[in-house]
């Protein structure tokens, strides 16, 4: 089951990816483009050209393990930017997922951090 911790790190490749890689290939994704390690625990999200489709390749304790999921119609709308790859936080993701557009949400502050 996919059920990531609050506390997980989240990077969003920016760049379209065949969707027929699988784990060696996304690992070597993370390695070299990332350059990350995709032992790590760290949730890897990768989309292909038309935004259809989204792998997410994470390392739990025994293995590798991808969630994949495919668009029926629409799109999934992140918030990519110029760099490679971009931090994500966990509620980020599950508003990607779900269809609603990241680039026009408003995030106010609740508190400093000292």
């Amino acid at each position: 089951m996919f059920f990531p911790e609050s506390q997980v790190r989240v990077w969003l490749y920016n760049r379209p990816t065949d969707m027929r890689k699988s784990y060696d290939g996304l690992s070597a994704l993370v390695k070299t483009r990332l350059e990350e390690d995709p032992l790590s625990g760290q949730l890897f999200v990768f989309l292909n050209r038309k935004c259809t489709q989204c792998k997410v390749l994470y390392f739990d304790r025994s293995g590798y393990c991808i969630w994949s999921k495919r668009l029926e119609q629409g799109q999934f709308h992140a918030n990519a930017g110029e760099t490679i790859k971009q931090a994500l936080e966990l509620t980020d993701l599950k508003l990607i997922l779900e269809g609603i557009d990241t680039r026009s949400i408003r995030q106010y502050k609740r508190y400093r951090k000292k």
